[in-house]
């Protein structure tokens, strides 16, 4: 049986899944739900959607598995160029991986392989994977401690600003670190941030910031890493959020709803990134058994298909807007976020778990997230019926009134 460190049974059992379509899952005893989750993000296109679908089964009776780095399928060309073109700038080289965690460590072994120093600048709240490269990034101490010998002395935290004094004073404050000589730009090769950060409470930061970081890690020769896991391909309203800021990063990490449902996710860099690995002869420096896996590649490649042509980051930001405005009456804190990446902040984790308990039985599924778990999470499928959409949401609003602050 499975560890007991995995699957949380208490104080409330989960309903196990049996199937899912599109926005709506069914449990083990029939049960059917309304998924404002998308299963953590990944199934923006949608569960079970039929062209990714037939894509893995085609691609299952020809190719399964091939040599991604010494024998490399067809398929993972054409995936790479598919990124090439969708990714901003002159991001136009990738590293395929399984899971955001190894996109993330991808990108801070660029980092120090192309800078010679192993600091990294990061964020209070950041959630980016729980490996260990990717852990000495991420803010939460619950999932630092127990780990502390691997994951202390790399990783400087700043505050993540949500406002413009906020973003002034932090700007202000890691350029004096990085002007020290001895603890600064000496030690530290790069910045990596959440444009909004997803499972650290669905934060979005003042205008201007990444902006403000792109500068930064210009004047002192830093890589500037964007973890773009959970916000890119279509969550926030555009193919990637950085977008908005008109900012194109050294490394993108992209993942979660690459794959349309299959494990898949990349670190997408150019020629002063990726661009400047020394040349593989014989083993690559950075690979896996599952590099290029020819099924996640063709789901992929379907996946990004169906974004484009059902315009689904346009979708996204429509949606997005009608969510915020059925929740702008809600008995909530506040309602923040982008496109169809939204948190209702409660200020209270007992009174979300309950909301969350609540949605569950009347058929909506909800998670909580943020580093004191007070934030409902709202990131349905991108393909999510308005219908399905707002009478969720009206589920949610009814559980709030029934909950007290």
């Amino acid at each position: 049986m499975e560890s007991p460190g995995v699957t949380t049974l208490e104080p409330v059992p989960p309903i196990f899944w049996e199937r899912a379509y599109g926005a709506h899952v069914t449990d083990v005893d029939g049960n059917e739900f309304i998924d404002l989750t998308a299963a953590f993000g990944v199934a923006s296109v949608g569960h079970a959607n039929k062209r990714v679908a037939a894509a893995i089964s085609d691609q299952a009776t020809t190719l399964l598995h091939g040599m991604g780095d010494v024998y490399p399928p067809a398929v993972k060309v054409s995936l790479l160029r598919v990124l090439a073109d969708i990714c901003p700038g002159d991001l136009n080289q990738s590293v395929l991986t399984l899971n955001g965690a190894d996109a993330v460590e991808t990108a801070l072994k660029c980092a120090e392989l192309v800078t010679k120093r192993s600091g990294v600048i990061a964020f209070k709240g950041a959630y980016h994977g729980l490996s260990y490269g990717a852990l000495s990034v991420t803010a939460r101490d619950d999932f630092r401690a127990p780990f502390s010998g691997r994951t202390s002395g790399l990783t400087t935290f700043f505050e993540y600003p949500r406002t413009p004094d906020q973003l002034e004073r932090v700007v202000s404050q890691m350029g004096e670190m990085l002007a020290d000589p001895l603890h600064g730009a000496s030690e530290t090769g790069a910045v990596i941030v959440e444009p909004i950060q997803g499972r650290g409470g669905v934060v979005v930061p003042a205008p201007g910031f990444l902006r403000a970081l792109r500068t930064l890690c210009d004047r002192h020769d830093l890589l500037f890493i964007v973890d773009e896991i959970f916000t890119g391909l279509g969550r926030t309203g555009h193919w990637f959020a950085v977008e908005v800021d008109d900012v194109v990063p050294d490394l993108l990490c992209i993942g979660k709803a690459l794959g349309g449902g299959m494990p898949l996710s990349a670190c997408v860099g150019g020629p002063t990134s990726l661009g400047r690995w020394p040349r593989a002869r014989g083993e690559a420096l950075h690979t896996h058994t599952f590099l290029g896996h020819p099924g996640s590649c063709r789901a992929g490649l379907a996946s990004l298909s169906e974004m484009r042509e059902r315009r689904l980051p346009e979708r996204a930001q429509a949606l997005g807007a009608l969510a915020r405005d059925v929740l702008s009456d809600a008995d909530a804190v506040e309602v923040r976020g982008r496109g169809l990446m939204i948190g209702i902040e409660l200020g209270s984790s007992q009174r979300a778990q309950a909301v969350v308990q609540q949605a569950l039985q009347q058929g909506v599924l909800l998670l909580s997230c943020g580093d004191e778990g007070t934030v409902l999470s709202v990131t349905p499928p991108l393909v999510i019926e308005e219908s399905d959409l707002v009478n969720a949401l009206q589920v949610v609003k009814r559980c709030l009134t029934t909950t007290t602050r």
